[in-house]
């Protein structure tokens, strides 16, 4: 869930990451690499970032078809991998760049694109795609290229999901629709009863913020909850003095040092139960 405030809404005054004119030049030519929040704040580089991916269409089951943007990882060895949610506004460079940074770490990453190619360039766009996407027909993209990721020449086997806001609420379903090694939530809807959380099979990270009005405290808490009432005991719960969209940096509402270090968490967390 987002609210028209969230989700990397504004930033008029959001002071930009400073980055050195030789250093852009070299990520620009693929020579050199940048750290990630850089790369995500600067239009430019995310987009060079992005255009790293190669777009994927798999067939679904029921005849029609789940996206996404894959990112490899260099060498030709076998890698787990991570499958990446965007937020409600769609899939954009920002989330391709992240997958391409996962790559750089060695996961084979996979950007889905639930809305099919359609993106919302204002929070009234993003909020009607948001609300129109047919939850039946995106469980089974999700489910269609978790399976895919298993079953890729290149992989372990072993497949994570990732998703913030909108998609961070998405990788719980993913994960309580199919089995996944691991499961890593931004500030994501996470209302769930005992009964629902009685198909997850794997470790939860949460990142949320004190601060953030629609994905609250008291709904993390229940979840915490409804998770112990399930006998789900592998679930790590992170607060930080932040809002909704802590971790976009094209966001009015980013905060630098707690998205560094969710960041660095989730790092953790994916080689601990993915390697």
């Amino acid at each position: 869930m987002c609210d028209l405030h969230g989700c990397g809404d504004d930033t008029k005054n959001l002071p930009l990451p400073p980055v050195a004119a030789a250093d852009r030049r070299a990520f620009l030519a693929g020579l050199a690499a940048l750290p990630l929040a850089t790369v995500l704040a600067y239009p430019d580089l995310a987009r060079a970032a992005a255009g790293t991916t190669t777009d994927i269409t798999v067939p679904t089951p029921s005849g029609g078809t789940a996206m996404g943007a894959l990112a490899l990882p260099k060498g030709d060895g076998k890698a787990p991998a991570v499958l990446l949610i965007h937020e409600w506004w769609g899939l954009n460079d920002q989330i391709k760049a992240v997958a391409a940074e996962l790559a750089e770490l060695g996961y084979i990453a996979l950007a889905v694109d639930l809305y099919g190619g359609k993106y919302g360039s204002t929070p009234q766009e993003a909020k009607a795609l948001m609300q129109g996407l047919d939850p039946k027909a995106a469980t089974e993209q999700l489910v269609t290229l978790v399976g895919w990721l298993k079953g890729h020449e290149r992989s372990t086997g072993k497949v994570g999901t990732m998703g913030w806001c909108f998609g961070g609420g998405w990788s719980l379903n993913a994960s309580l629709a199919t089995k996944v090694d691991a499961t890593v939530i931004y500030y994501g809807r996470v209302t769930k009863s005992a009964a629902d959380l009685a198909s997850l099979s794997s470790p939860v990270l949460g990142h949320f913020g004190t601060l953030d009005k629609s994905i609250n405290p008291k709904m993390v808490g229940e979840f915490e909850a409804a998770m112990a009432e399930a006998g789900k005991t592998d679930l790590t719960v992170h607060w930080y003095t932040a809002n909704h969209a802590f971790a976009n940096p094209t966001g009015s509402r980013y905060d630098a040092d707690d998205a560094a270090l969710a960041w660095a968490r989730t790092r953790t967390f994916l080689r601990k139960n993915l390697g």
